[in-house]
């Protein structure tokens, strides 16, 4: 998928009142999914993976001093971690998530974060820039 394929997505959902499938997932940054949740809640719609990309970057892009657990750190899926995304849709509600595996020494850690429009950057990568 694209930034704009993304886009579109965010821009297709429309938010409502909690949605018992998904109101566990609902966060402005990256969190650990919870671990009850019931993962067939959730349909896999896309990737923000680049196939022919054998060596994604791990530069992370943060030009306004935000980090990886800001709330309003951009949406750059050319950049770490969106270039190792998967994008989920909430089957009750239609709510678009972001998903991807941290690789720990000793952990593997799923993340999740909901995906807001105004966050999504449309930019060529740059590892030069962090």
């Amino acid at each position: 998928m694209t930034a704009d394929d993304l886009i579109a997505l965010a821009r297709s959902f429309h938010a409502q009142a909690d949605c018992p499938d998904c109101s566990s997932l609902v966060c402005p940054g990256w969190e650990s999914v919870p671990g009850g949740f019931d993962r067939s809640k959730l349909r896999l719609v896309g990737t923000l993976r680049d196939p022919a990309n054998e060596n994604p970057t791990l530069a992370e892009y943060h030009p306004a001093g935000t980090h990886g657990w800001s709330a309003d750190a951009p949406i750059a899926i050319e950049w770490f971690p969106y270039n190792r995304c998967d994008v989920w849709r909430c089957i009750g509600c239609g709510r678009p998530f972001l998903r991807y595996t941290e690789f720990g020494g000793y952990y593997t850690d799923e993340r999740i974060r909901d995906v807001r429009e105004h966050l999504i950057e449309r930019l060529a990568a740059d590892p030069g820039v962090v």
